[in-house]
């Protein structure tokens, strides 16, 4: 049976993406494994914190079997996090510009990093926006745009309450790989069961992130490259130029210390560390985020649930659950619902 791999990431943003819970995976054509020197699982997990990120032109194809719904008017986000399959491509030049383009049902979403500015350019919307490059709404695209810099964090961030091994090797669009496992501790109170890392044998940047949950052998969700050659792009590619009559709007810029306000809206919060770490954040104060209403979508497609926190709607995975109050709070994580609720406590 072939196998699925899945990467796991938390985040706030619209009702944090469905409450918080991103997930994304990259499937990537496992070939015979090949034969590799052998190398301590310490070692090759410090290689990766080492490695430089490459230049690559890549197409990242998602297999996504997670069970979140779509939720219309949410935009591309939530639809890649629905059921089923879609790909994207990428492209990198290793000095931190990128180009990612992801098709959507109406058009095409093109984000673009010249290094300064990034670009976000909707086909469909016929709209241009332009954000400083550390602005908050470039960041939530860094993810798709470099996976490799994805799985760094999240092995840097589970290394120290995980038990960690190297278990064989795997040929990864066309690539010799070392599988890197990371379990977690028995201490840890998540829903996860493992991750797995293929590292490049050459590059040692991670080419694929899965992550298997308990209770099942069938992954929630796989992300990997199909296709990558990390030869440098064209330097053309990290160039923008919005369209002719294309609405080109500016993004926020970010606040400087002098500039933010003493309790902004959307700050969060991580209770925990590792595997059972939970984000919690305070939605800021608008009516709608990407045209939907927060509350009425947990709603729609949550639970009801309460407790000396207050009470909410919870929305529930294999890899994790998110939670929404009614007073505007959002806590999220791979961990059981109990562990949720206690972090609210908490926060």
């Amino acid at each position: 049976m072939k196998r699925k791999h899945v990467a796991y990431a938390a985040t706030a943003g619209a009702a944090a993406g469905v409450l918080g819970l991103t997930m994304l995976a990259l499937p990537a054509g496992a070939g015979a494994a090949p034969a590799l020197p052998e190398v301590a699982p310490e070692q090759l997990v410090e290689s990766v914190m080492r490695a430089q990120p490459p230049a690559l032109t890549a197409t990242v194809e998602v297999d996504n079997a997670l069970g979140l719904p779509a939720i219309p008017g949410a935009g591309q986000a939530s639809e890649m996090l629905a059921n089923g399959t879609s790909k994207f491509q990428v492209w990198a030049d290793g000095q931190g510009r990128h180009r990612v383009s992801v098709p959507s049902h109406n058009g095409e979403l093109t984000v673009v990093n010249d290094g300064s500015t990034v670009w976000k350019w909707d086909s469909a919307e016929q709209k241009v926006v332009r954000s400083p490059e550390h602005a908050p709404e470039a960041a939530e695209h860094a993810a798709p745009a470099d996976p490799a810099a994805t799985a760094r964090e999240i092995i840097d961030k589970l290394r120290q309450t995980s038990d960690v091994k190297v278990d064989g090797t795997a040929s990864i669009a066309g690539r010799d790989a070392y599988e890197l496992v990371l379990t977690p501790k028995p201490t840890e109170r998540t829903l996860l069961r493992e991750v797995r890392v293929a590292v490049d044998a050459e590059k040692r940047v991670p080419l694929e992130l899965s992550v298997l949950t308990n209770g099942s052998n069938d992954p929630a969700l796989q992300v990997g490259f199909s296709s990558v050659d990390m030869s440098t792009p064209d330097p053309s590619l990290f160039q923008f130029t919005p369209p002719a009559g294309a609405k080109v709007e500016d993004g926020k810029a970010e606040h400087s210390p002098q500039q933010r306000p003493a309790h902004p809206q959307g700050e969060h919060k991580v209770v925990g560390d590792g595997w059972d770490s939970v984000l919690v954040a305070q939605l800021p104060q608008q009516e709608k985020q990407n045209g939907q209403d927060p509350r009425q979508i947990a709603e729609r497609v949550g639970k009801p649930i309460s407790g000396p926190w207050g009470n909410g709607w919870i929305i529930g995975t294999a890899a994790g659950n998110a939670l929404l109050t009614s007073d505007g709070r959002v806590a999220a994580g791979a961990v059981p619902e109990q562990v949720l609720t206690a972090a609210l406590g908490e926060a």
